[in-house]
């Protein structure tokens, strides 16, 4: 079935590109989502009309989201702080939640967390890399720092010193 994708789609297309998909997943995904209309003889006609004000809002896109990535660039490292444990282990995880909304704090510019992707899962104190996909084409890595806000003794320790004893 072919298609018209009205916005981007990650290892698909761009807007206004005409692809070609298997039914089930133009009837089941693309087309509920409204991320997808078939491509009628009159949805074809009305792209052609509109080709040049789809190029312009992703340009427009693009541009933004180059700004943004300069500025997150220029932010440097992000430094968080953590309750963890003697052995550097933090107790819970830093979420790309909880990234999302230190980077809005510290530079004012929104993320969503959807976009911000890590090499490893941050559960321990030490440097990190954050990728975040502004659009299909603008990427910017970042470093995370996770420090430690408290150390707390672990129990398990407690415990085999008192049976050692």
């Amino acid at each position: 079935m072919q298609v018209i994708l009205k916005k981007d789609v990650q290892n698909l297309g761009e807007a206004g590109d005409i692809i070609t998909v298997k039914d089930g997943y133009a009837r089941n995904f693309l087309l509920p989502q409204n991320v997808a209309e078939a491509a009628t003889k009159g949805a074809l006609e009305n792209r052609e009309k509109n080709i040049a004000r789809i190029k312009a809002k992703q340009e427009k896109l693009h541009q933004e989201a180059l700004a943004k990535a300069e500025t997150l660039e220029k932010s440097g490292t992000l430094e968080l702080s953590a309750k963890a444990g003697e052995s550097g282990k933090l107790f819970g995880t830093i979420t790309t939640k909880k990234l999302a909304e230190e980077l809005a704090a510290k530079t004012g510019i929104e993320v969503d967390r959807k976009t911000i992707s890590l090499n490893a899962p941050i559960n321990k104190i030490g440097n990190y890399t954050m990728l975040i996909k502004l659009t299909s084409k603008v990427k910017c890595e970042l470093t995370v720092s996770v420090t430690a806000s408290e150390v707390v003794k672990e129990a398990i320790e407690e415990e085999t010193e008192e049976v050692a004893e």
